[in-house]
């Protein structure tokens, strides 16, 4: 099999509230072994991963891994919503690559501040808002120092710097928003009241965010292979 499906057939069961007791009576083995499923110990024939997509009523690939969307839908250019309402240049029409990665990106960050507005906390919106600018001006500063043309004095802080001092400071941002997120002050904000963030799942994104979900489903699945190739 492969580490998706003991990690999938494990988040189904949970997110329909069944014990693994449970699951395994009605799925017709012993619960020993559905264990040894979920923790990936053993695997199991094709005839039982057709059996559990049927009991969950997801596909085969999505059991596998294959494609974020529970029904093994692949997605499609066109098939993303632009959220944004802008119009895209000639140059941008013609660049799939551009305008997919563009839509998945922008779409997800769309569903994280919802999320933010719903957790009501000032100090987690602002350490997330200040990771993702200083990800974007390294990034910029990359494809900007692409041509070594390009004047450099648009910059104040020199060539041989940003790249380190960006990092070092994404990390600490990154710090600050795990504190806050635990209920811990960070960075002259209070603690997030945890009892105010939102209760989650994938089942939960695709009703609360039915155009959006399936950019950050595929957004989480390219960087998690990604991910997975540095282990």
């Amino acid at each position: 099999m492969n580490s998706d499906f003991p990690r999938i057939i494990t988040l189904l069961r949970k997110e329909r509230g069944l014990s693994q007791k449970q699951a395994a009576m009605e799925l017709g083995v012993s619960q020993a072994l559905l264990s040894h499923y979920e923790k990936g110990i053993r695997e199991c024939g094709l005839d039982f991963v057709i059996h559990i997509a049927d009991y969950y009523n997801v596909s085969c690939d999505y059991l596998l891994g294959r494609t974020p969307d529970r029904q093994g839908a692949t997605l499609k250019l066109e098939d993303l919503p632009d959220l944004q309402n802008q119009k895209n240049d000639d140059n941008t029409k013609s660049n799939t690559l551009v305008t997919l990665n563009k839509k998945l990106i922008l779409n997800s960050i769309n569903i994280m501040y919802e999320l933010l507005a719903q957790s009501n906390s000032k100090g987690l919106t602002t350490e997330v808002s200040s990771y993702l600018m200083v990800s974007v001006y390294k990034m910029l500063r990359t494809v900007y120092s692409a041509n070594p043309k390009n004047p450099q004095a648009m910059f104040s802080v020199n060539s041989e710097m940003y790249s380190g001092l960006s990092s070092a400071l994404m990390n600490i941002i990154e710090t600050n928003a795990t504190q806050i997120s635990s209920g811990k002050p960070a960075d002259g904000f209070q603690g997030m009241d945890n009892m105010a963030a939102p209760n989650l799942s994938p089942e939960v994104f695709s009703n609360q965010f039915p155009e959006s979900a399936p950019s950050l489903y595929n957004l989480i699945q390219k960087t998690e292979e990604k991910i997975k190739k540095l282990t």
